[in-house]
C-alpha cells in the first residue's frame, strides 16, 4: 500500500518522526556534554619512585576543586535535561523556530565542560574571570530553556498539548531559580566572599524541592 505525500495519517507519522529526531538528537548531546565533564578530571601520575598512599591522598586533594567544579556542572546540566524532557513532553508538534531555539539552548549545554573546566581550573586561586564566564554560561542556558519553555507553551502557536496556567508557572520558576542562585554565586564571589559562594549551588536543590513543597504542590492538589 501506497502513501500519498497528501495523506494525513502519512504527514502525521512524518511529524512525529522529525520530532522524535530533535528529541534524541537533543539527548545526545547532554549525554556527550556530561561525559566531557568527566574527562577533565585526569587520574594523577606519579612517579613509581615516590609512589604510596600519602603521595596519591595529596594528588587527589589537589583533584578536589575539579571534583567540585564536575559535580556542581553535572547536576545543572541533569536539571536542564530534565526540565528540557518535561517540557518536550507536552510538544506535539515543531516549526523552524523551534528547531533554532533547541540549538541555540544545546549550544549552552556543549559549552558547560569548557566552562566548568575554566572554573574549576582557577577556583583555588580566587580569579573572577573563570566563576564570570561560568556563571554566564549558566544564565545563557537558563534563559534560553526559559525562551523555549515560553514559546512552547504559547496557545497561538499550537506546538503543545495539555500545558495549564500552574504548569506554565512552575516550568518558568524551574528555569529561573538554578539562574538566580548562581547570578548571586557570582556577585558574591566577585564582591563579597568567594569562600561562602562556591557552596552556595549546593542549595539549589533543596530550594527548588521546598518552594514545590510548599508552594506548588497545594495548589496542584486544589486544582
Amino acid at each position: 500500500m501506497s502513501h500519498s505525500p497528501n495523506n494525513p495519517f502519512h504527514s502525521e507519522l512524518k511529524k512525529e518522526f522529525q520530532l522524535e529526531r530533535m528529541i534524541l538528537f537533543s539527548d545526545a548531546v547532554f549525554a556527550i556534554a556530561i561525559t566531557l565533564l568527566a574527562i577533565e578530571i585526569k587520574v594523577p601520575e606519579v612517579a613509581k619512585q615516590i609512589v604510596n598512599d600519602h603521595v596519591l591522598l595529596e594528588r587527589l586533594d589537589e583533584l578536589l576543586p575539579k571534583f567540585i567544579g564536575f559535580l556542581v556542572s553535572f547536576f545543572v546540566i541533569a536539571v536542564y535535561w530534565v526540565a528540557h524532557h518535561r517540557m518536550f513532553g507536552f510538544v506535539v508538534n515543531y516549526n523552524n523556530r523551534l528547531l533554532w531555539l533547541n540549538l541555540i539552548f544545546l549550544l549552552a549545554v556543549v559549552l558547560m565542560p569548557f566552562s566548568s573546566g575554566f572554573y574549576s581550573e582557577y577556583i583555588v586561586r580566587r580569579l573572577k574571570l573563570p566563576m564570570i564566564v561560568y556563571v554566564c554560561n549558566i544564565v545563557f542556558l537558563a534563559t534560553m530553556s526559559l525562551v523555549i519553555w515560553e514559546y512552547i507553551a504559547s496557545p497561538r502557536r499550537g506546538l503543545s498539548e495539555g500545558i495549564t496556567p500552574l504548569m506554565k508557572k512552575y516550568f518558568r520558576f524551574r528555569a529561573l531559580v538554578p539562574c538566580i542562585a548562581f547570578l548571586l554565586l557570582g556577585t558574591l564571589y566577585v564582591f563579597v566572599d568567594p569562600a561562602v559562594a562556591i557552596w552556595l549551588p549546593l542549595l539549589i536543590p533543596l530550594i527548588m524541592r521546598l518552594l514545590k513543597r510548599f508552594y506548588f504542590k497545594p495548589q496542584l492538589t486544589k486544582a
